[in-house]
């Protein structure tokens, strides 16, 4: 019997992991007490064996902002643009974070987000490493299961080829486009190579359930194109939002823009004293050097 696409995601979710990064999950979520519902693990790390010297990435899924910070501020900013970013060390590993309550989290996935930020990545590989319940845990594993659908139906009016292959390449393709990812951009096809088995299997499985409704192939390019552009703004203000939530966020600015705009940003001692200021000083170097269209 064929697998559905929601027991591949939830098998995939419960595979093992280095025990240091599974303890690191449990860390990060003790550290919200009163908000965690899951931590899930992500990225590039996930093919690594060795994480030492590596920046890990999770997600911590909560039940809502409020309940989440002490700071009114950082519910604010959490809800109104979403996610806040923060480090994270452990046992000897480095991490960076990103928040979300869990509705946020089910809506991002699907096709009614507004950006690709949340469902390009999870419908790539993820682990879940922590649950606060099993209705958490399905929560979590339902919302992770809507990435890749929403995913392939937006990339199916564009792609030349309908197998499964070619519309993940196309969608990961044009996820890239819509944001700014420090990898070289050929890293969008790469993806799928690496393990077109697994792409195959979930692609055929999405397939085979339905997708949700593709819109026509010219509102599927003017969709696109406003994912695109607003994806690219959301990362500039995302960036200038870690810039104070996040430790070192300054220094995490620059070295975003150096890698997109080809510049040597150097940060002064005035720019960490008042970072806010500073990354508002520093984001229009992204729209000289063409990051920015």
């Amino acid at each position: 019997m064929p697998h559905t696409l929601l027991s591949l995601v939830t098998v995939e979710l419960a595979a093992p992991v280095d025990p240091r990064a599974a303890a690191m999950a449990g860390a990060l979520a003790a550290q919200y007490p009163a908000a965690s519902r899951a931590v899930l693990f992500y990225g590039s790390c996930l093919r690594e064996k060795n994480l030492d010297g590596l920046m890990l990435d999770f997600y911590l899924i909560v039940s809502d902002y409020r309940a989440a910070y002490g700071k009114r501020w950082l519910a604010t900013a959490n809800r109104l643009i979403p996610p806040n970013v923060f480090p994270f060390e452990h046992n000897g590993l480095v991490a960076k974070y990103a928040v979300l309550s869990e509705a946020d989290f089910a809506r991002l996935n699907s096709p009614a987000a507004d950006n690709v930020s949340v469902w390009a990545r999870f419908a790539q590989p993820a682990r879940l490493l922590w649950a606060a319940d099993d209705l958490a845990r399905q929560r979590a594993i339902a919302a992770v299961a809507g990435a890749a659908p929403t995913l392939l139906s937006l990339a199916r009016p564009m792609a030349q080829e309908q197998d499964a292959l070619s519309l993940w390449r196309t969608g990961f393709a044009l996820t890239y486009g819509a944001e700014l990812r420090a990898e070289r951009k050929g890293r969008s096809l790469s993806i799928v190579d690496a393990d077109p088995d697994r792409y195959r299997r979930f692609g055929n499985a999405a397939l085979t359930q339905g997708l949700p409704p593709s819109p026509e192939p010219d509102q599927a390019a003017a969709r696109w194109r406003v994912l695109q552009r607003r994806g690219k703004w959301l990362s500039v203000v995302r960036l200038a939002k870690a810039s104070f939530t996040y430790a070192g966020g300054i220094d995490y600015l620059a070295w975003k823009i150096n890698r997109h705009a080809g510049t040597a940003i150097q940060i002064k001692p005035w720019q960490r004293r008042w970072p806010l200021i500073g990354a508002l000083t520093l984001l229009p170097r992204l729209f000289r050097g063409g990051a920015i269209r």
